[in-house]
Formats: C-alpha cells, structure tokens, sequence
C-alpha cells in the first residue's frame, strides 16, 4: 500500500511541477526513449543475474507491495508454539517431542498455529534444531555456532535480489544518458530542419536523461530499501528462535526463555510481557 502511495506522490510532484511551470506533459511521453532505456535496464539486469539469482529476484520482487509479515501477531505465535514445545520436553523429555518435530504437519501443537506452521523456513529452523536437541550430542555452544553459520548463509542469499535491484537502480541513469546521448545524434543528424522540429528532438533527447533519474531514485532505489527491511525482518525472527532454544539448552525455565526471545525484537513488534503471558494462556487452552 505504501509503495504505491509512493510513488503516486513521486508522480504527483514531478508531473505536476512540470505542468504547473507550463510543461506539456505530452512531451514527456516518448516511447522510443523509454523502449531504449527499458530493454537495455533489462537485458543488463538478465546478464548480471541469469540464473538462480534472477529467479530469487522475480520472486521476492511481489512481496514489497505487501507489508512484512513479520510482525507482532506473528511474533506471539512463535513464543506460544515455542513456550508449549519447551514445556512439553520440561515435563516429559525431549524425547516427548520427537513425533511433533518429525512431522510438524501432523503435530497438535504446531496446528494450533497455521500461520506460522505455512512459513515453511521458520518452521524447519526449529524443527531442525530441536531434532539436533532431541538426537544429537552437541553442547550449546555448537549448536549456537551452527545457528550463526546458517543465519549467516540465509541473510547472504537474501542479500542477492537486494545487490540485483540496486544495480538496476544504479545502471538506470547511465542507460537515460544512452538515450538522450542517441537522441542527441539523430538531432544532430536533423539539422537544417525547422527550428521548431529541432526542438522537439531536442526536447525528445532530454527526456532520457529525465526518465533514467527518475526511475532510478523515485521507483527502482526505493524497492532495494524495502527488501533489504524485508531481508532484516526475517533475519531477525530466526535470531529470536535462536536466542529462546538456546536459554532453554542451558537450563532456563520455559517462560525465561521466550523472554529472552522477547528481547531480541524490536520495539514496534515486540510484545509486551502481559501480551505475551496472557497469549501463551490463550493457546494453551485451545
């Protein structure tokens, strides 16, 4: 919704300058410029991505014209499922959770989450922790090293369609330039017509260099900020399932560790601890 507020305003103010300075904004509309700065935008965006790189980008591109679905409803979700999962090996061992990590679909308790139990990532972060917890030899500390390393490798190739996009935004002048600088040729190669033709060519010119800029930093940029806030978002909520497993490990009682999960966000998402108390009571009793 933003996103598209956005740039109604970016149109609103540059158009209606324009106009209001006496512009025509007939003028402005020169397919042939945009044709040129288009395809040449696009043709290098599929060389510097082809691949798996252009694939992540198409795909994740949709999503900033949604708001992150990381947020605080979704945040309570995840420290009622955890909180259960927790108390659930507390009073019964961790062997009491094997068939609800095994088969997260077919378990009571992720089902009493739908929301979080289709964010596929999140779910398969905890559960295959808690499978290493159940199973596995490890100490805190390297699970904790563990988590870091896979942290670390899904924030990397998150950063992927943000480098692509910002290339784009970052090759958008320079293609403009291209335009206007062709456009200028074909001028030059006018001359002797009307001087009022002249000008239009001109003018015509002039307008690839406008639609570079303008592309650039009031469209494209934009949407490179927003996916790296998209990028930190879903970073961040594997930190808080790190932060709470690891409280856990070592000792801390259920309700301790999702407060230490708690902490970890940031302040417009995070819940306040009545919030989640009273959260973690209402699930319970589903």
């Amino acid at each position: 919704m933003f996103v598209g507020i956005g740039y109604l305003i970016i149109l609103a103010a540059v158009l209606g300058g324009f106009a209001m300075a006496g512009g025509h904004l007939a003028s402005l509309f020169q397919p042939v410029e945009i044709l040129m700065i288009g395809g040449a935008a696009v043709g290098a965006f599929v060389v510097a991505n082809g691949g798996t790189p252009l694939k992540a980008t198409l795909k994740v591109l949709p999503t900033v014209f949604k708001g992150s679905k990381y947020n605080k409803a979704i945040y309570l979700e995840l420290f009622a499922l955890l909180f259960e999962l927790l108390s659930k090996v507390r009073k019964e061992g961790l062997m009491s959770i094997e068939a609800d990590v095994e088969e997260p679909a077919n378990s009571p308790i992720f089902a009493k989450y739908p929301t979080l139990l289709a964010d596929h990532h999140v779910v398969e972060f905890i559960t295959d922790y808690l499978r290493l917890m159940v199973g596995g030899n490890l100490n805190a500390f390297e699970i904790e090293n563990l988590m870091d390393v896979e942290i670390e490798t899904h924030h990397h190739e998150g950063e992927v369609p943000v480098t692509a996009v910002k290339g784009l935004a970052e090759g958008l002048p320079a293609f403009g330039i291209v335009a206007a600088v062709m456009g200028v040729v074909h001028t030059m190669e006018s001359v002797g017509i009307p001087p009022s033709e002249l000008g239009m060519l001109i003018a015509a010119a002039l307008v690839g260099t406008f639609l570079g800029i303008l592309l650039a930093y009031g469209f494209v940029g934009p949407l490179a900020n927003i996916l790296e806030h998209r990028l930190a978002d879903s970073t961040r909520v594997f930190q808080t399932v790190k932060v709470t497993l690891l409280a856990s490990l070592n000792g801390y009682a259920p309700q301790v560790a999702v407060e230490f999960g708690r902490k970890v966000l940031a302040s417009h998402d995070r819940p306040s601890f009545k919030e989640l108390e009273d959260h973690v009571k209402q699930a319970k009793g589903k």
